[in-house]
């Protein structure tokens, strides 16, 4: 069966021509099912059981008949198709066979002509009109879907002369109809109540909406020109991004730039689907400038992101290492870099273009930036507060502009020409689009589309099936396509090169450099366009489509930094449409089953560059693929949990993921998949609530290991060890932690986790300032460290941080404010938030003396802690506040921050409340308050002389020293002191052994007074 493009009616036989029309068969294809959105139009005879009552049976016949033969001249001469007539009902589709711009106001207009004509046919009729999605093509009916069922319900709820719309068809006719909305219609078989509109009257188009596009751009590129003279000039970074509505003209007026000016132009652009493709634009680049950063620390970390190594790398490292790169090749020519469609991109991705404008130096770069105005949305506060920020949103065009671009474009005829221009509303894309319709058709009369949706896809109905097809096929890849997926998706296409070639000439796509080696690639000429191309396919048809490109694309994509993203990507789609249509058979259960695999190993790699955000989502969606009772979901809902609790601020979902995994391991009495849950929730919960958990995580843990030995799973053990050195470290057993890490670190190695492995390190670097490890010792262990690691800035800046302790205590201060010094460069440059840069500072400081430094410094860490909730971090920083004012005489200011950090520490948190308890023992005893501040200061003492933390006990110990020298009793305080310098020599502390010294010398000088008669 063949149906006509031109009248849409059905023909059996061989025809030349179209018996009903005359048109040539040459433009007919065969029927096959396809997505549309189309206008359907019920209308219905009202009181037909009365009238067939009241009239002769032969004239109700004729009667009837010129009803449905008047009904259906007005139909069809609005271009719309009977379907059928079902009992006294006319049902007309708009769209079908082929979609009109206008479809949905040709079917209004059908409806009032329709309306006005039955009072001479001497009967009443309801009228129901709705616009939605339905799948054509079928054999037995012109269209299938939930808009014909509303339509049918719109007519029923319709009284007698009266034309009911759906909110769909109105927002599409809204400027040429007047209607009045409804009371919200309770339809059968819809379960929320549906808006209606009552038609009132067709009226005269209302003056077009102003809306944005290219010619007129004078000012913005003027001010693109001068923001890029003032890089070049100031030998700087400038992000310049220009915001509008898809189609507004942004890439002609960044052309137009880019034409004029004198600089090497490299482009990358965020891919439109796929969560998580993170770094696509990064690698477009990278490859572009064929270059990587002389720096080899650098280089390392881009190899990393390439996939040609298997080092691990972080974030910050890609984001500082990318930067160096641009850096270097802007030194003898400025550099355009340019970021396409920004509103698609990852928040990692938006941070390291920020982290680039931000911290560039000594290089002309340009970042310029392409998006729709959703990127504010999504990053409220772009370019905000930058010196060197421009955002420029681009504008609709006049009518005078309008009417440039047309000139500009070839012109068109009068006749069409105003209706072409209030279609586009100002948009160019809408414009240029129009036009090409108008001369595809030959100059044909072509109705102005109300909307781009409705323009592009009466564009793509006009096309060829043989060159649709091919379109099709390359919108499953994606905007970017190659030609052998074309070829592999449509194994039966006959000169596919010159289909492609009339897709180019239609200015549907153009050429573009081929992502896959040996492969010719196109890309579609607008987002919109490849859009419109996929919404054309039936979900059978996707779901078959994205499982062959997976299985053509699997082979050839092993050079590609996220194969993994973008297979997950179309095996999920797969899969997903699949069971849209059905519950899943086993194959669909083994296309759920192959998706998620790949999107946790996209997962894992997002977290071998601590890209925690991104591995979330697509551990999410890798979840969403399996069954609640299979052991595989319940392990990924495991990595979920530690992931969104590795982000930072995900950790009320990563309790109940965490909570969900836990439950569905017992149900299916999964021992090994219940440990992972509960060690990972009691870590999660430890951080809101610290009270006892780091019993019941040591606890746990101890109970998994022999469990997690037996069955060979090295990153169970990870997980166990690490909780179990994190309940030490809460008691501050420093050397029983530094064990349990090492022991972690042997497991992370054999479970090939870099992450895990540059965690541990870092942790193992820090526990050198807390314990019994001596300075010298600490200082060596660094050094190692680094060497090990020469790629790491991370571990430079950790090994920096420790270092800068480390030298003051040994007295060394210039030394350990240049480490200080270095330490806070490296943060910078890495991007990083807060890596204990206030608590070093404050360190450095309060042994050289300078009490108010180290005040300023704590308090900017303890405020920013305070920000993100962070509680357990924040009374720590808060017990160091008041130290630090205590050192200054202010008491009263310390007592207040003493309060804030018993209010947020656990009762068992030791060098919280051990440092809280001494540093209020001496505010106590200074004012006369000593049985008070000897009690609080011996609990403090008694609280670190079971840790090996020596510098904190050490202190617990001064602390009381001064509250017996306060209350005249120094005989007493003189073995106490004497036993904090002990401590400060066996850790090699060389600035506080030498205060205990001179005070215990005050000490014996004041007992021998006192002993004097």
């Amino acid at each position: 069966m063949l149906i006509c493009t031109s009248c849409g009616r059905k023909s059996e036989g061989d025809f030349v021509f179209c018996p009903y029309c005359g048109a040539p068969l040459g433009e007919v294809a065969a029927v096959g099912e396809r997505r549309k959105t189309v206008t359907v139009l019920f209308c219905d005879v009202a009181g037909s059981t009365a009238l067939g009552e009241s009239v002769d049976p032969e004239a109700l016949r004729a009667l009837l008949g010129r009803y449905f033969g008047r009904m259906k001249g007005i139909v069809e001469a609005h271009g719309g198709s009977v379907e059928k007539f079902i009992g006294d009902a006319v049902l007309a589709v708009f769209g079908v066979p082929v979609v009109h711009e206008d479809d949905a106001l040709r079917a209004v207009r059908a409806a009032a002509e329709m309306r006005e004509a039955l009072p001479e046919l001497g009967v009443q009729a309801r009228i129901g009109l709705n616009t939605g999605e339905v799948v054509t093509g079928t054999a037995e009916t012109l269209a299938t879907g939930d808009a014909v069922n509303v339509a049918a319900r719109l007519e029923q709820a319709a009284a007698p002369g009266e034309v009911l719309l759906g909110p769909e068809t109105v927002r599409l006719v809204r400027d040429v109809v007047a209607v009045e909305p409804v009371y919200p219609l309770d339809l059968k078989g819809k379960s929320k109540p549906v808006a209606a509109f009552r038609l009132l009257a067709l009226r005269v188009v209302q003056p077009e909406r102003p809306v944005t596009t290219m010619v007129g751009r004078e000012r913005e590129l003027r001010r693109l020109t001068d923001a890029f003279a003032q890089a070049v000039d100031d030998h700087s970074c400038h992000l310049f991004a220009v915001l509008g509505a898809a189609g507004v003209g942004k890439s002609r007026l960044v052309a137009e730039f880019l034409a004029a000016v004198d600089a090497r132009v490299v482009r990358g652009r965020c891919l439109s689907y796929g969560d998580g493709i993170t770094y696509w634009p990064v690698v477009e680049v990278i490859k572009q400038l064929d270059l990587l950063p002389a720096d080899e620390t650098a280089a390392a970390a881009l190899r990393a992101l390439l996939g040609e190594t298997d080092a691990g790398t972080s974030a910050e490292e890609i984001a500082w290492a990318f930067r160096k790169l641009l850096e270097e090749q802007a030194q003898e020519r400025p550099l355009v870099c340019v970021f396409d469609d920004l509103h698609w991109g990852e928040e990692t991705f938006l941070d390291l273009v920020e982290h680039v404008a931000d911290l560039s130096r000594d290089a002309s770069i340009f970042l310029l930036c392409m998006a729709r105005p959703e990127l504010l949305a999504q990053r409220p506060g772009w370019g905000g507060g930058k010196w060197n920020a421009t955002t420029v949103l681009l504008e609709p065009l006049d009518d005078a502009e309008a009417e440039e671009l047309l000139d500009a474009l070839g012109g068109v005829g009068d006749d069409l020409r105003a209706r072409i221009r209030q279609a586009a509303e100002g948009n160019p894309l809408f414009l240029q689009e129009m036009l090409a319709l108008v001369r595809e058709s030959g100059g044909s009369e072509v109705t102005v589309p109300p909307t781009i949706q409705a323009l592009l896809a009466a564009r793509l109905d006009q096309l060829e099936p043989a060159e649709r097809a091919v379109l099709e096929r390359g919108a499953i890849e994606g905007r970017i396509f190659h030609r052998g997926a074309v070829r592999a998706l449509t194994p039966d296409a006959t000169e596919l090169d010159v289909r492609l070639m009339g897709l180019v000439r239609r200015e549907l796509v153009r050429p573009f450099l081929a992502q896959l080696p040996g492969e010719d690639a196109f890309r579609f000429r607008h987002q919109l366009i490849r859009d419109a191309a996929y919404d054309g396919l039936s979900k059978q048809d996707r779901a078959r489509l994205h499982e062959q490109f997976a299985a053509w694309f699997e082979p050839r994509a092993a050079g590609l930094v996220e194969r993994d993203e973008l297979l997950g990507y179309h095996l999920e789609q797969a899969y997903r449409y699949r069971i849209d249509l059905g519950p899943p058979d086993a194959h669909g259960h083994e296309l759920a089953t192959a998706a998620a695999d790949r999107l946790a190993a996209a997962a894992m790699r997002a977290l071998a560059r601590d890209d925690s955000l991104a591995a979330t989502r697509f551990f999410d969606r890798a979840v969403a693929m399996l069954p609640p009772d299979s052991p595989a979901r319940v392990e990924l809902l495991v990595e979920l949990g530690l992931a969104l609790r590795r982000a930072g601020d995900q950790q009320s979902k990563a309790d109940a993921v965490l909570e969900e995994a836990l439950f569905h391991a017992v149900e299916i009495g999964d021992e090994r998949l219940k440990a992972h849950a509960e060690i990972g929730l009691t870590k999660i919960r430890a951080q809101s609530d610290p009270e006892g958990k780091a019993l019941e995580l040591r606890r746990l843990a101890e109970q998994a290991i022999p469990l997690f030995t037996e069955l060979g799973d090295d990153k169970g053990l990870v997980n166990s060890w690490t909780a179990i050195a994190n309940a030490h470290l809460f008691w501050v057993q420093v050397g029983a932690y530094e064990a349990a890490l090492e022991q972690a670190l042997v497991h992370a190695r054999r479970a090939r986790q870099p992450w895990l492995e540059r965690s541990i390190t870092i942790n193992l670097a820090l526990s050198m300032l807390w314990g019994p490890t001596t300075v010298e010792e600490g200082l060596r262990r660094c050094a190692i460290i680094i060497e090990e690691a020469p790629s790491s800035p991370v571990a430079e800046c950790y090994c920096a941080r420790v270092e800068a302790a480390l030298e003051a205590m040994r007295g060394d201060f210039d030394a350990a404010r240049r480490r200080l010094a270095q330490h806070r460069e490296i943060v910078a440059a890495l991007g990083f938030g807060r890596y204990g840069t206030g608590e070093a500072a404050w360190e450095v400081e309060m042994l050289a003396g300078d009490s108010v430094a180290a005040e300023r410094a704590i308090r900017a860490e303890y405020e920013a802690l305070l920000e993100i909730g962070d509680k357990g971090e924040g009374s720590f920083c808060a017990a160091l506040l008041a130290e630090a004012l205590y050192a200054q005489g202010r008491d009263s200011e310390a007592e207040k921050y003493l309060v804030v950090t018993r209010d947020l520490a656990a009762s068992d948190d030791v060098v919280v409340q051990g440092r809280r308890s001494a540093t209020l023992a001496k505010i106590l005893a200074r004012r006369g308050r000593h049985a008070d501040g000897e009690r609080l200061a011996r609990e403090a003492v008694e609280r670190f002389a079971a840790t090996d933390a020596l510098a904190d006990h050490g202190y617990a110990l001064m602390s009381l020293a001064e509250v017996l020298q306060s209350a005249q009793r120094p005989e007493e305080a003189v073995p106490v002191v004497d036993e904090a310098r002990s401590l400060y020599e066996r850790k090699g502390d060389i600035v506080s052994s030498g205060r205990a010294r001179a005070v215990l010398a005050d000490l014996k000088q004041a007992t021998a007074t006192l002993a004097a008669p």
